[in-house]
């Protein structure tokens, strides 16, 4: 596990979007060779997706082999509605880049049967070869997709309830009116992202320190499901200087490589990935 801890939220942005691009770039996709990129939606991954925007329109990056799996989906709003999850990908990622429609694929929250669409994405995630890179958002309580406090850790893609932090915090897409926000979705599960080959979580902002306290300070708990991240072999927080306001200094220090051995380890780990070949951080 490592923790990347950023300025501000514009850096933090920035620093995930340049791993995302090398991560791609490396991989050199093809026809018979695509990447494979799991991704969230919320406020957070914003920024980055717009990073990754640029970086298309420079000629940098191409997602013309990539194929991706987006973590959930609200149930019963129309595909069309401003707030829908295929709304927000189509207007602020996949029409400014060159994905093909195809491979961008995203839980369908008004299936006729809900289950049956569950195992469908999951017998495609498995088709595709899995997930090459999983990156993720959490909510203050510390819930990676839909995965509410209190859901298995081992849990796969199915129909969620939401709690009531969620339902609150969401209200700011739904004009504030409770009513508008809805009260179940599709997502995928905490076993579905730990299957990937590499996670990448993105956290910012104060309103989210604890969530991260809890995520790698304290031990794995359900209640906090972004913990269960702490056993992945390839886990990779990424967070600004507000989300890190509950951590211990020590934790701070550490991670921020003011140990020279960190340092030392942080500078192999960037040289092996090949960061410094394509874009630099």
């Amino acid at each position: 596990m490592r923790l990347v801890i950023l300025d501000n939220y514009d850096l933090a942005s920035e620093w995930a979007a340049k791993y995302i691009c090398n991560r791609i770039i490396q991989f050199k996709p093809g026809q018979d060779r695509y990447f494979t990129l799991g991704l969230p939606t919320g406020s957070t991954p914003l920024g980055c997706y717009k990073k990754l925007i640029e970086y298309h329109k420079n000629g940098d990056l191409s997602f013309k082999y990539v194929k991706t799996f987006n973590m959930d989906e609200y149930v019963g709003l129309p595909r069309n509605h401003p707030e829908s999850y295929h709304s927000y990908m189509w207007n602020n990622f996949f029409k400014h880049i060159d994905i093909d429609p195809n491979n961008a694929h995203i839980l369908d929250g008004n299936a006729t049967d809900l289950q049956a669409e569950c195992d469908a994405f999951e017998k495609k995630i498995k088709e595709a070869g899995g997930i090459d890179l999983f990156v993720g958002g959490i909510g203050p309580d510390g819930h990676i997709a839909f995965n509410e406090p209190g859901s298995s850790l081992v849990s796969r893609t199915r129909l969620k309830t939401l709690a009531m932090d969620t339902i609150l915090a969401n209200a700011k897409y739904f004009d504030g009116d409770l009513a508008k926000v809805p009260t179940m979705a599709l997502t995928v599960g905490v076993g579905t992202v730990m299957d990937a080959r590499e996670v990448m979580i993105l956290i910012t902002g104060a309103h989210k320190a604890f969530a991260l306290y809890k995520a790698i300070e304290e031990g794995v708990n359900h209640m906090w499901t972004v913990s269960a991240f702490q056993q992945h072999p390839r886990t990779i927080f990424v967070c600004d200087e507000d989300a890190t306001l509950e951590l211990r200094v020590k934790t701070v220090k550490y991670f921020k490589g003011d140990n020279p051995q960190v340092n030392h380890c942080t500078s192999l780990i960037l040289s092996q990935f090949g960061f410094y070949k394509t874009f630099t951080f």
